[in-house]
């Protein structure tokens, strides 16, 4: 079995790609710290790696945040270490406990909801197939007065180039569908 990493637009974030599924399409899960991935043995195996500063799971991915006091040089191999000791052990990586998110949306107004479910259409078909592709994730926060409000995870995360790709990528693909958007705004939480 191999695990397949690959770089991303993030110089302090590499994905590892595990050939298996770990969660369900349009799941995505964030760990910020060991203590917030108690749900996650594998999560908090990697935390315990001297210089791992945050972990996002995707489908069939996992995007490991270092510090950027480490060299990758010297981390890869004990993450990769830590992900094979799991998989050949057959050891739990989630528990089914682990909620998907712990990111609430903002209130909707009722006369919003049609544009809210158009909005979450396009990202889950369009926009967020792309940025998985990056070891990241884009998550519907809240629409309010023609702004939509996203919460960048992953990869794209400090990402320096996330709001490039929120503003010209993001907001141009929603333009194109709704012409009456007023702007794209990036939560951190």
């Amino acid at each position: 079995m191999m695990i397949h990493t690959e770089d991303t637009p993030n110089m302090n974030a590499l994905k590892f790609i595990l050939g298996r599924t770990i969660l369900q399409d349009h799941q995505a899960i964030e760990f910020l710290d060991r203590e917030s991935a108690a749900c996650a043995p594998l999560a908090q195996a990697l935390f315990d790696i001297e210089g791992v500063q945050r972990i996002y799971f995707g489908s069939d991915f996992l995007v490991v945040t270092k510090d950027s006091s480490v060299e990758w040089a010297n981390l890869k191999g004990a993450v990769i270490s830590v992900i094979m000791e799991f998989i050949l052990m057959h050891k739990a990586m989630i528990k089914m406990d682990c909620a998907s998110s712990d990111f609430s949306e903002m209130d909707i107004a009722a006369e919003d909801q049609e544009i809210v479910n158009k909005i979450k259409d396009i990202l889950d078909d369009e926009i967020r197939p792309a940025v998985a592709r990056d070891g990241g994730d884009i998550i519907f926060h809240g629409y309010k007065a023609g702004s939509v409000y996203l919460r960048m995870q992953g990869a794209c995360q400090g990402c320096p180039s996330s709001s490039l790709t929120l503003k010209h990528g993001v907001e141009t693909i929603l333009r194109r569908h709704l012409p009456d958007l007023v702007s794209v705004e990036k939560v951190d939480f």
